[in-house]
C-alpha cells in the first residue's frame, strides 16, 4: 500500500464537484491535494485532506445514478476530529455567513463536544472534540466490548 493511503477515506458524490471542492475548502478549511478535471475544467474527482485524513469527492450527475438504476447516493455522517471545536465552529460560521443556520457546539454524554453542518450536497459533517473518556449511559443501557465484558449504565 502506498504511503499516505492507509485506513479509511470517505468517497463522497456531488452533482457539482467543482462547487463542492470550493465549498469544502472555503467553509471547512480542508486542503486540496489534487483535482482531475474534464475538458471544460469541471472537477470529476478530487482529493482533499482534513488533518491526517484524506477525503475523496466525485462529480456525478443524475444520469450516473439512473444508469445504475438508483435515485442517488444514500446519506452518511462524516466525523472530523478537531482539537478545538469552538475555534472550528467560529471559522465555519464566518465562512457560511447567511448560507445556513448553525447550532452551536454541544456537550454530549459520550464525552465529546460537537456541532454538525450539512454541505451543499446534503452530506452531514460533525466536528468532534473529545472531552472525556467517560461515556454516560442512559439508565438500563450497557456497554459491551468484544469478549463479553460489559458495564451497566
Amino acid at each position: 500500500m502506498s504511503s499516505g493511503y492507509r485506513g479509511l477515506a470517505p468517497y463522497l458524490y456531488y452533482a457539482d464537484a467543482t462547487a463542492a471542492l470550493a465549498w469544502l475548502t472555503r467553509v471547512f478549511g480542508f486542503a486540496e491535494e489534487v483535482r482531475f478535471c474534464d475538458g471544460a475544467g469541471e472537477v470529476f474527482q478530487a482529493t482533499l485532506r482534513a488533518g491526517g485524513a484524506r477525503i475523496q469527492i466525485a462529480g456525478v450527475g443524475p444520469d450516473y445514478w439512473q444508469a445504475k438504476g438508483v435515485d442517488g447516493p444514500v446519506g452518511q455522517l462524516n466525523i472530523v476530529y478537531v482539537d478545538d471545536v469552538g475555534e472550528t465552529y467560529a471559522r465555519v460560521e464566518a465562512a457560511l455567513g447567511d448560507e445556513c443556520e448553525l447550532e452551536p457546539p454541544q456537550d454530549q454524554p459520550y464525552g465529546a463536544r460537537v456541532f454538525t453542518v450539512a454541505d451543499l450536497g446534503g452530506n452531514s459533517w460533525t466536528f468532534w472534540q473529545q472531552t472525556s473518556e467517560t461515556v454516560e449511559l442512559p439508565p438500563g443501557w450497557q456497554e459491551v466490548r468484544p469478549g463479553g465484558e460489559s458495564s451497566n449504565g
